[in-house]
């Protein structure tokens, strides 16, 4: 089974590809980021963020994308515009095909460091650990890619077939 995890942003928007081998181990496929520039308008920028996103989808062709839940922010401006990067994000797969499932960031944590409240450094380093990669990736594609792994730990393909989806965590 083939993931790609988006880690949205409207700055900076991080994805990772993954896939587990029947042995249950990780196995990386690609990852990167996707960097904006602040004074550009957020439509530019949204549209880049489709554009590439729909490309590396075209690429990797991942079965499942898992993206992480809204959180609730003190800045509602900072919210409503992750808002935005979530919704294309989101609006990216379901043109691709692509089944989505959303996790809570302290799922997304304790799926890949055992604690809810790990930090991103710590978070980084797992992914690195667990995938197996000589040098850690950018925040925002580690960030992305342990949205990947908490999928790939929580998707249950027998509700899946059985017309059901994985529940959201």
């Amino acid at each position: 089974m083939r993931v790609i995890g988006i880690d949205p942003g409207t700055n900076v928007t991080g994805y990772g590809i993954i896939e587990k081998a029947r042995s249950g181990t990780f196995k990386y496929i690609g990852g990167g980021e996707i960097k904006l520039r602040k004074g550009e308008p957020l439509s530019e920028r949204l549209l880049k963020i489709s554009e590439k996103l729909e490309s590396v989808m075209a690429e990797f062709r991942p079965m499942h994308c898992a993206v992480e839940e809204v959180f609730f922010a003190k800045n509602v401006k900072s919210a409503l515009t992750l808002g935005h990067g979530r919704g294309v994000a989101l609006l990216s797969a379901a043109k691709a095909g692509i089944s989505v499932h959303e996790y809570s960031a302290s799922t997304i944590k304790a799926a890949v460091s055992g604690s809810g409240r790990a930090s991103k450094d710590q978070v980084q380093k797992m992914v690195q650990l667990l995938l197996k990669l000589d040098t850690p990736l950018g925040m925002d594609a580690s960030d992305a890619l342990a949205i990947a792994i908490c999928h790939m730990n929580h998707y249950n393909p027998q509700l899946a077939t059985l017309g059901g989806v994985s529940p959201r965590v």
